[in-house]
């Protein structure tokens, strides 16, 4: 049950964190606050439309403050994956050249550069995946 509760806030969470980066969520902000300061045309005292100004904005960047954490948190992982990867690769580059050089002296170290670099290219292409998840 616990599971199913935070699966479900963790994705309303990811669907927000993303909706409040749209032009939608600009354009509504400011149909909310126009109408805010409109509450005036209805003789409602200014006291009274700043207080509510001020506590709507005072909860709106209490809860933009907990998503930017959600997605630091979210990146940080991510990038933990990446990490081990590299450091994977690196396993995997260093073999690779003792492997050459055991194998054989006629290999170039050319050859192992352009092996290395093809790794290095689907690295590169591995991060810009992950990137674009993120977005």
């Amino acid at each position: 049950m616990k599971k199913n509760i935070h699966s479900t806030l963790d994705t309303i969470s990811r669907k927000m964190t993303y909706y409040i980066g749209t032009s939608a969520s600009i354009v509504i902000h400011t149909l909310l606050f126009i109408g805010i300061f409109a509450l005036k045309l209805f003789k409602v005292p200014t006291e009274e439309i700043l207080l509510v100004l001020t506590t709507a904005v005072s909860l709106e960047a209490i809860y933009l403050a907990i998503f930017i954490q959600m997605t630091v948190n979210r990146t940080t992982l991510s990038l933990a994956g990446v990490e081990e990867d590299i450091d994977d690769i690196q396993e995997d580059v260093k073999e690779i050249s003792e492997d050459y050089i055991d194998d054989s002296e006629e290999v170039s170290i050319v050859n192992v550069l352009k092996d290395m670099e093809l790794r290095l290219k689907d690295l590169q292409k591995d991060i810009s995946v992950l990137k674009k998840k993120e977005t």
